[in-house]
């Protein structure tokens, strides 16, 4: 199997071991899921798929960060305690996500039950000399950690951009470098609090997926990804504060799928694009969804329109007749060509192709999608 690889910026072989460990970055849980997440997730299912036919025991861990600015905003906006919010929205993704026959993962932790972890890591961070407390929090000090920069490659004023649009707050006067991220922060008086030695408050963003990574998969794991809005600030911190207490390899692999827009602007939930899961899934067959959604490569940034629908659902028709009116089992050739774009960059818009020519023929496709998490 070749993947592509942030950091390096190339495709490259990615050859895990029998057991593989996985970290996607799972969704704040303050709306519904829109189709953007749903492509990442059907990224890392894809993979996963492939991975067990392969032989493989993948162990991927999706988090939950039920703890941050945004869901505290829209908890305080709604009027409900943030927990609350957290358990209606989790429970309508994972309908979703089940919907569109994506596999369990093999943990879902949330932020909140992280918390020893994070206030641990946290003082590693501080006893390492690459952090330091202000103003009622603390800080990563970037100037101690020579490799920050490395998953993104970015400038230091592409960083400060982006960092201002991401919640990075550069403007804060507690910072030594604008670029410092927060570890910890104050709570203001009706957010969550927790006691810490630096007094009470609440974790950064970043701080709670390395805690969450290392709790449940070690100080390194074979691949880590998510949208590629992460990769600068949340992934390029994650590797900075874990780094810097391992001193080992954070991610082996980073892995990033493209953003979904609509009309033309990236989806997302402040500018209330959105295409929502539940929304689709209730006038269209959940498989057809799926359909609609791998038709586009990972990789690509795309724009979301309805004739994507009309073609996954024709799609499926055809397939569903071919495996009802077969002249025949679908070939061996043909699996193996499936496998083999799998194993290309996870080329599955080139897979149904395939089966498509399949099914033209008058074979059934019923294995090939199967593989990818189709059933007929």
């Amino acid at each position: 199997m070749r993947l592509y690889d942030t950091t390096r910026g190339e495709i490259v072989p990615f050859e895990p071991g029998p057991v593989v460990s996985m970290y996607s970055c799972g969704i704040t849980p303050y709306d519904a899921a829109h189709v953007g997440h749903a492509q990442v997730y059907l990224t890392f299912d894809i993979l996963q798929r492939r991975l067990i036919d392969l032989g493989h025991e993948p162990r991927l861990v999706r988090n939950v960060t039920d703890v941050d600015d945004d869901i505290l905003r829209k908890a305080r906006e709604l009027g409900v305690h943030y927990l609350d919010l957290a358990a209606e929205e989790m429970a309508r993704f994972d309908a979703n996500m089940a919907a569109l026959a994506l596999l369990p993962v093999y943990r879902e932790p949330r932020a909140t039950s992280a918390i020893p972890d994070i206030l641990s890591l946290i003082g590693a961070v501080l006893d390492a000399g690459h952090a330091y407390s202000a103003g009622g929090g603390v800080y990563f000090d970037i100037s101690t950690f020579p490799g920050f920069g490395q998953v993104s490659h970015l400038t230091r004023p592409q960083m400060l951009v982006l960092a201002a649009e991401r919640g990075g707050r550069p403007e804060d006067p507690n910072k030594r470098d604008p670029l410092d991220f927060v570890l910890w922060q104050p709570s203001a008086p009706d957010e969550p609090s927790w006691e810490s030695r630096w007094g009470p408050g609440r974790p950064g963003w970043h701080i709670e997926c390395s805690a969450l990574a290392m709790r449940e998969l070690g100080d390194t794991v074979d691949l880590h990804g998510g949208g590629t809005d992460l990769i600068f600030p949340h992934h390029e911190c994650e590797t900075a504060q874990s780094e810097s207490v391992t001193g080992t390899t954070f991610s082996r692999h980073w892995l990033h799928v493209g953003m979904v827009g609509l009309d033309g602007t990236k989806m997302s939930k402040s500018l209330g694009n959105l295409v929502f899961v539940g929304d689709l899934l209730k006038e269209w067959d959940p498989a057809a969804v799926r359909l609609a959604l791998l038709a586009h490569h990972y990789r690509t940034d795309w724009d979301w329109c309805q004739a994507d629908l009309d073609e996954a659902a024709q799609r499926l028709e055809r397939w569903r007749g071919a495996d009802t009116g077969t002249k025949g089992p679908s070939s061996g050739h043909a699996l193996d060509a499936v496998r083999a774009f799998l194993d290309d960059d996870l080329k599955v818009c080139d897979a149904l192709l395939v089966l498509d020519d399949e099914a033209a023929a008058g074979r059934a496709v019923g294995t090939g999608a199967a593989l990818l998490g189709v059933e007929l």
